[in-house]
């Protein structure tokens, strides 16, 4: 909320509502002028929204990806603040039948938007061994990643993988946890729901479409919970707020001209809302403030 720097009668986008915490932070502060745009892919959320927010005249809402808020014509006519938080919400996690968690057997979904592409079992069931460790490595940094995808195509031979349980315990079965505390399938999990969800796609064309729907002085706040995630937001800050490295022997570029101001450095969780917010552990908020145009 200090990011945001909420004003009485601005107009505020929350791109991922989820269970609407950030959205009831952002209309304490605002008046009866201030207006607050609501997104989520996920219906589930949608319904949330307006069941909590639906009556509210200063609250407009919209089921969708943040990467299209600049198709929304209430965002394009200007916004004072745009709010991402980043990956997968806590309902979703603790609803098996979304096929999120590895620890809570249901349905391998994992879509955010369950109407939209295809499930995670459906692509597991047709993805040759190289792409299925390609996305374990880049999306997961998992180490084992070729390991796990042969597992993988081998067993659907003999079994569909219809089961997040299924997948847990054969990616225990072939990388045994050892002394380590994390389970085996952390990293699998969490590449394969990016994939599925076109996650890091959608960050850098919704960036780009907050930073256009943006007043000058409104703010951008970005919360991430992935080092891949969060070096998209650092670098798309960096581009707009700092000249790019020059070399004597280069060519004379033009003068540059920033368009973004980073606003502090990168915040984590304090130890105390760790105490009762422990999912916020790898949690990173960036802000940044709009500049404008020079003459």
């Amino acid at each position: 909320m200090e990011g945001l720097r909420v004003l009485a009668d601005g107009r505020y986008l929350d791109g991922t509502f989820g269970r609407g915490g950030h959205a009831r932070g952002v209309l304490d502060q605002l008046g009866p002028g201030g207006r607050l745009l609501l997104m989520d892919k996920d219906p589930e959320a949608i319904a949330v929204a307006e069941g909590a927010f639906g009556a509210d005249p200063r609250v407009s809402i919209r089921r969708g990806s943040f990467a299209h808020l600049g198709d929304w014509t209430l965002a394009r006519e200007g916004l004072d603040g745009v709010l991402l938080d980043l990956g997968v919400s806590s309902p979703q996690l603790d609803v098996a039948e979304r096929g999120f968690s590895f620890g809570k057997d249901g349905p391998l979904d994992m879509r955010m938007d369950p109407d939209s592409g295809e499930s995670a079992a459906q692509w597991l069931a047709h993805a040759s061994d190289r792409d299925i460790a390609d996305v374990l490595f880049t999306y997961g940094e998992e180490r084992q990643s070729r390991r796990i995808a042969r597992a993988i195509v081998a067993r659907r031979e003999t079994q569909p993988l219809e089961r997040t349980g299924q997948l847990a315990d054969l990616i225990a079965s072939v990388m045994p946890r050892g002394d380590s505390k994390t389970h085996p399938a952390t990293r699998s999990f969490q590449a394969i729901r990016i994939f599925i969800n076109r996650e890091l796609a959608d960050l850098e064309t919704g960036l780009d479409a907050a930073f256009d729907c943006l007043k000058p002085g409104g703010r951008l706040a970005v919360i991430s919970f992935h080092s891949l995630e969060d070096r998209i937001v650092k670098q798309f800050i960096a581009r707009k707020a700092k000249a790019p490295p020059t070399h004597r022997r280069m060519p004379v570029v033009p003068d540059f001209h920033p368009t973004l101001r980073a606003i502090g450095d990168a915040q984590k969780a304090t130890s105390e809302e760790l105490a009762f917010n422990p999912r916020a552990r790898s949690a990173v908020l960036r802000v940044a403030e709009k500049l404008a145009v020079a003459a």
